[in-house]
This record gives C-alpha cells, sequence and structure tokens, in this order.
C-alpha cells in the first residue's frame, strides 16, 4: 500500500473542530480513499475585536490505487 498526503485549510464560524471537519468533508468531495488526518495548525480571524472565523490547516491522508 502506497499512501498521498495532501493538505487543506477548513474554515468555520463554529471553532477548530468544525474547521477542521469542513476541510476532510471538503477534500472527500474529490479524494477517494481517505484513511486518516492531522491538524498542523490553528489560526483564526479577528473582526470589531471579537473572533470571527477558525481556521484549520489539515493534512489528509489517503490511499493510492
Amino acid at each position: 500500500m502506497v499512501q498521498k498526503v495532501t493538505e487543506v485549510v477548513g474554515v468555520s464560524k463554529d471553532g477548530f473542530a468544525h474547521a477542521a471537519a469542513n476541510a476532510v468533508e471538503t477534500a472527500a468531495t474529490t479524494v477517494r480513499n481517505l484513511r486518516w488526518f492531522r491538524v498542523t495548525e490553528l489560526e483564526g480571524k479577528i473582526a470589531n475585536q471579537k473572533v470571527e472565523e477558525y481556521h484549520a490547516t489539515v493534512k489528509i491522508y489517503f490511499d493510492l490505487d
């Protein structure tokens, strides 16, 4: 078995966990055989002195055919 890794950024207004889930779910629409993921970075956007968005950089590992 050989795996490949891709890095994507998920965004959410509801927290880092939702941002990571959005990244995986969106990748799953175009990539097959997803196996596991690793969150490598957490960031956020601030507007009007409040957190506006959560960003999660996620490495997604998948099997090659």
